[in-house]
This record gives structure tokens, C-alpha cells and sequence, in this order.
């Protein structure tokens, strides 16, 4: 429970709120509304300062204290992203006070923002400015001149709008490199690639920042199967071996963007299913797809990938073209699968599948994590307490949300139309329930209904 005096506080802070919520702001002048907007912006970014403090040291927390990542339950509890919750954590770690393995204290590792960012003198988006300014530096740069380049960041921070903030710092940037050069480590650590949301048509968006490398080795691929002609799914036979006869080419009316989108469509689907990449949470390494036999049949709507993935029934029917299939059965009224049962503790390939068909990823409320990241769990005893693997009785988790299931933490059950509860530890403001993300068909069923 919080201290009498944070009650107090908390409690003077919504009534001066509430006061200056009812100022009459017509009734001000010009330069009275410009003052109010000065102390409010300085009031409102301490209180930033202590949110993001509140939030770094929840993340310093034990996950079994929590019950829960601590990035996942502060944004349940907000109703903020879990990437928000992060943030907060990671821009206020080297903002605050540190100490060593002996408990000597330290300044923060960036103190002059530190010191400017605790008098509320800025903003978060200069804070940003500066911290992906030293992250960006090379390596090779000088911690001398990392430190001073952060104090003049700092300093001009205080009187300088963000946007005028980051040109200083893109110009500080090349004096520090004026020559450009970066190391193998420097590359290393920029590299990554990410997917964006899908969009209501389908379509995905992803950022690749390749390495030197990478790029060289997909200008090869691309020089031979990104040329017009080859791997063109509108030829009724795609050329993908060989060389193309001059009537392909001639025939290609694709962009230059679309002929390099399918031969990465090639190099993919020609190593998926190879029996050489092993397997993976025993299946091969391939696409998991399900669909409803109704919407095979009509040749519309969606099926669903084990990645999360919407798919189109015209591109299922395609890409089933060359696959194995497999048959899952569900109760028409409850969504129930058949029963399938296992006298071991790991399940089989094909309750795996049928679990990917029906719970289609983790199934902890609001976690997003598809079915291709997520373990198999005993929802109502593990196979260590005289659990059976019985279909009835298996779940989708990811590695995090599936640990969190202990003796007085999260414990999970069966409800009766298959779904799986959750259910958050005693004493603890956490929220339980059912997710819904992966299966937002069975929500418009409903309300249909």
C-alpha cells in the first residue's frame, strides 16, 4: 500500500488538476495563456520524469514478483503498448542514478540530459534526439568526446525546439566522422529486419537494413532471378531453372520492384520443406496454413498462418497446390477438436497441427505472439503433476507467458467451449481471461448471433 503522504500528494495533484481544468482560458490574455502553457508543459514533463522512473524500476523488478514481464503488465494496467512500456524503461535507465557491484554510487551514464530532463527544462522528443544520437555514434569514437558531445546536446536541448535539436545533432555527428567511416561493428549493429502491421488488403510492409553482405548476395540472386522472364507467376509455368525463351521476357509486364518480390518468393518456397533446415517444435520448418472447409469450398475469405499471417483464399489454394495436407475436425457447436490422445509428455505432429488450426497462437490475453513462437502447455495439470497430453488439454504459449504458470502464480483451465483461461495469482491487480487476438472470427460469430 502507498504511504499516507503519497495519498495526500497524488490526491492535491488531481485537485490542482481539476482546479486548472476549470480555468476560463477566453477570459485570458495572449501572453497570460502563453505562461499558463509554460508552467503546465514544465509541471507536465516532471510528472513524465516519474512515470518513466516508475516504469525503469518495474522492469528491475522479478518477473515471478510481477507475475508477468514487466513491459506486459504495466501496459494491461495502463492500457498503453507494450513497446510504449518499454520505452519508458529504456529512456529513463541512462537518465537515472547507478551504483557499482558494491553499491558506490554513480552519476547516470548520460548526465548532463539527466540533469536537464529531472528540472522538466525538456521534452521527450529531446531526449530522443540525443540518445539516438550517441547510439548511433561509431564505436571507435572517443568516450571523452561522447561526453562532451552529450553535454553541448544537453546545453542547447534547453533552449532549442526538437526538430532544431536534431540538425545540430546530425551536423555534431559529422564532425565527430567527418570521413563516414564506420567498422564491421558498426554494420553489425545496425542490421535487422522487421514486418510493419498487414494491411486491410493483405499486403505487408517490411524495413531491411542489410549488411554489406546480404546486399551483395541478393544483387546476385536478383541479377538472375529478378530479370524479366524468370520466376513470373502469371507464366502458367514459371521459369525458375534455366533460361527463359525470348517470348517470356518479351511478355513481362511486371516492375522492376515486382520481378525482385518473386524471385524472393522463389529462393523461400525452394528451401521450405527442405528435410535439410531439420524441424522446428516438431514440425518441419515449413508453412502451417488453416482454413475453414466452407471457405475452400466458396473460394473465399481467409485461411490463417501459424505466423499470424492472413491469407487469401486464391493464394491458399495456390500454395496448397504443392503441399501435404491435413484434415482437423471440430465439434460444429463448440469449436471442440476431435479427440486425440498421447501417453507422453511431448505432443505429437499432429495435435501440434491441430492446435495451430485451433488456438492459432498464444493464448495468454492480449499477447500477439503467433503460433510458430509458442510451446505446447497443460492447461489444466502438467505432465509432472499426473497431466494427460491429451488434445482436450493442450494449449498454445509463448516461452515467457508459459513460465509464468506455477504454484501461486498464473494457472490455467479449460472452459467449456475449448478456449483457455487464464487466471492471474492472488492479491495481484493483474488481468485474466481469454485471448481473442488470434481469433477474431469467433467475436464477429457472435455478434452475428
Amino acid at each position: 500500500m502507498l504511504s499516507n503522504d503519497v495519498v495526500a500528494a497524488l490526491d492535491a495533484l488531481g485537485a490542482a488538476v481539476s482546479t486548472l481544468a476549470d480555468v476560463d482560458l477566453e477570459a485570458l490574455t495572449a501572453d497570460e495563456l502563453i505562461g499558463l502553457a509554460e508552467r503546465c508543459e514544465h509541471l507536465h514533463r516532471r510528472q513524465i520524469v516519474l512515470r518513466d522512473d516508475i516504469s525503469r524500476e518495474l522492469h528491475r523488478r522479478d518477473v515471478a514478483e510481477l507475475g508477468g514481464a514487466p513491459h506486459k503488465v504495466l501496459a494491461d494496467w495502463l492500457r498503453i503498448t507494450p513497446a510504449e512500456a518499454r520505452r519508458r524503461a529504456d529512456r529513463a535507465e541512462p537518465l537515472s542514478p547507478r551504483s557499482t557491484l558494491t553499491g558506490e554510487p554513480l552519476p547516470p551514464s548520460q548526465p548532463a540530459t539527466a540533469e536537464a530532463w529531472r528540472a522538466g527544462l525538456l521534452d521527450v522528443e529531446h531526449v530522443r534526439v540525443i540518445q539516438r544520437f550517441l547510439a548511433e555514434l561509431p564505436v571507435d569514437v572517443a568516450t571523452e568526446d561522447r561526453t562532451v558531445a552529450e553535454a553541448f546536446l544537453a546545453e542547447h536541448a534547453r533552449n532549442l525546439r526538437p526538430d532544431q535539436l536534431l540538425r545540430l545533432a546530425e551536423r555534431l555527428a559529422l564532425m565527430l566522422n567527418p570521413d563516414g567511416t564506420f567498422t564491421d561493428q558498426d554494420r553489425a549493429n545496425r542490421r535487422g529486419f522487421t514486418w510493419g502491421r498487414q494491411r486491410a488488403d493483405g499486403m505487408s510492409e517490411g524495413r531491411l537494413c542489410a549488411s554489406p553482405q546480404l546486399r551483395a548476395e541478393l544483387d546476385a540472386w536478383f541479377a538472375k532471378y529478378g530479370a524479366p522472364g524468370m520466376c513470373n507467376p502469371a507464366d502458367p509455368c514459371p521459369m525458375v531453372d534455366g533460361e527463359p525463351t525470348q517470348a517470356q521476357p518479351d511478355a513481362d509486364r511486371r516492375t522492376h520492384g515486382q520481378r525482385r518480390h518473386d524471385a524472393l518468393s522463389a529462393l523461400v518456397r525452394g528451401q521450405l520443406g527442405d528435410p535439410k533446415l531439420g524441424r522446428h517444435n516438431g514440425l518441419p520448418v515449413t508453412v502451417i496454413v488453416s482454413a475453414t472447409l466452407q471457405d475452400l469450398q466458396n473460394k473465399s475469405g481467409y485461411a490463417s498462418t501459424a505466423g499470424g499471417t492472413l491469407l487469401p483464399m486464391a493464394d491458399f489454394i495456390r500454395l496448397a497446390s504443392h503441399a501435404y495436407h491435413y484434415l482437423a475436425l471440430f465439434d460444429d457447436r463448440d469449436g471442440r477438436a476431435l479427440w486425440l490422445g498421447r501417453s507422453k509428455r511431448v505432443a505429437s505432429a499432429d495435435q501440434r497441427i491441430v492446435l495451430h488450426a485451433r488456438d492459432s497462437g498464444c493464448t495468454f490475453p492480449g499477447c500477439t505472439v503467433p503460433g510458430y513462437g509458442t510451446e505446447v502447455h497443460h492447461a489444466t495439470a502438467d505432465w509432472a503433476d499426473g497431466g494427460a497430453t491429451d488434445i482436450d488439454d493442450l494449449t498454445l504459449a509463448c516461452g515467457p507467458h508459459n513460465r509464468l504458470v506455477k504454484k501461486g502464480g498464473w494457472s490455467t483451465r479449460k472452459r467449456p467451449d475449448g478456449s483457455t483461461e487464464w487466471i492471474p495469482p492472488p492479491q495481484r491487480p493483474l488481468i485474466g481471461g481469454v485471448n481473442r487476438y488470434h481469433r477474431p472470427e469467433t467475436l464477429l460469430k457472435k455478434l452475428r448471433h
